[in-house]
């Protein structure tokens, strides 16, 4: 798994998923993109690959789809609408692009060559907790509880998800 950190600006979003679709399958990757806000670090997704992988071999995915897949985890949500919210938009996006399988390198630098790639910026090195505990609905109380770190109790609604099911 690779990671590219960096700001898009998406004018048409159905135009921009088809182009990184076209890209990851060129090169045999998995990419997804998600809004940097959203996301509680590099460890974050690692883990919502891990799971969203087991539950594909398992053949307990609800998506179709890896990177779908993927997203779904990384939400911590079953339902894909839900999750979306979680994906960049059109507009000005602080994101992070998950590439992983085949030709990972390749594929994030055709990312760069993209009308809608701006920069490369580190977007994950200051989280917006406020916006990841509403999302992740993980209130004061719970973290006053604990001295886990907002990203491990992030990962903890990761991993609930496979429980849920």
């Amino acid at each position: 798994m690779e990671l590219l950190e960096c700001t898009l600006a998406i004018d048409d979003l159905d135009a921009f998923v088809a182009d990184i679709g076209a890209i990851g399958e060129t090169h045999g990757t998995t990419l997804q993109a998600f809004d940097a806000r959203y996301v509680a670090g590099p460890r974050h997704l690692e883990r919502a690959l891990e799971l969203a992988d087991r539950s594909i071999a398992r053949g307990e995915n609800v998506a179709r789809d890896r990177a779908v897949e993927i997203l779904l985890y990384a939400a911590g949500r079953r339902q894909i609408d839900r999750a979306l919210e979680m994906g960049v938009g059109e507009s000005r996006n602080r994101a992070v692009v998950l590439a992983d399988g085949g030709d990972e390198t390749a594929a994030l630098e055709d990312i760069r060559e993209l009308e809608a790639f701006v920069d490369w910026e580190p977007t994950l090195e200051a989280p917006d907790e406020e916006t990841l505990q509403t999302f992740f609905e993980i209130p004061d109380r719970e973290r006053a509880a604990t001295d886990a770190s907002l990203g491990a109790l992030v990962r903890e609604r990761v991993a609930l998800l496979e429980v849920e099911k």
